[in-house]
């Protein structure tokens, strides 16, 4: 269950918005951030402060990359895929990454610090192979600079 603050700033975003759809994205989001995921609770409650029903929060969820209806890791890996990375050799640093952290694309290391999943554009085309952890842009990806960005990213947490 959502705390009552957080429930009454979900209410007025929602209450903002020309549509509800308009604001779904926004409320996912926040009771991913309160529950780590969106777990199914956090569907009954999007659906209800949205007036839309289960599945239409559910199929809303499932298109959204960034929104995961399964446990992640404390951080997320997203690591770019789109035919500008695949040119700069992605396939490269996913392998690495997945040999690094010891997981396949989905899978969440051991300590629960970090989730890789694949992603089909970042934007980042200019600055390709790319990555984001934790919502952090990383470009010029090499494994040398991924090590940096990893251990980096551990003591951030």
């Amino acid at each position: 269950m959502i705390p009552e603050t957080l429930k009454k700033s979900l209410q007025a975003r929602v209450a903002s918005a020309i549509t509800a759809r308009e604001a779904a994205v926004d409320v996912m989001k926040e009771l991913q951030a309160h529950y780590g995921w969106l777990t199914d609770e956090a569907v009954q409650e999007a659906a209800a402060l949205l007036g839309l029903s289960p599945l239409q929060v559910e199929e809303l969820a499932t298109f959204y990359e960034m929104i995961y209806r399964r446990p992640v890791g404390k951080k997320v890996i997203h690591v770019c895929d789109s035919i500008s990375c695949w040119c700069a050799d992605c396939d490269k640093i996913i392998q690495y990454l997945k040999d690094k952290l010891g997981v396949g694309l989905g899978g969440t290391t051991a300590d629960g610090m970090f989730t890789l999943l694949p992603c089909c554009c970042m934007g980042m085309c200019g600055d390709s192979p790319a990555m984001s952890v934790g919502g952090v842009p990383y470009g010029r990806l090499t494994p040398e600079l991924v090590d940096e960005i990893l251990e980096a990213e551990r003591h951030k947490v």
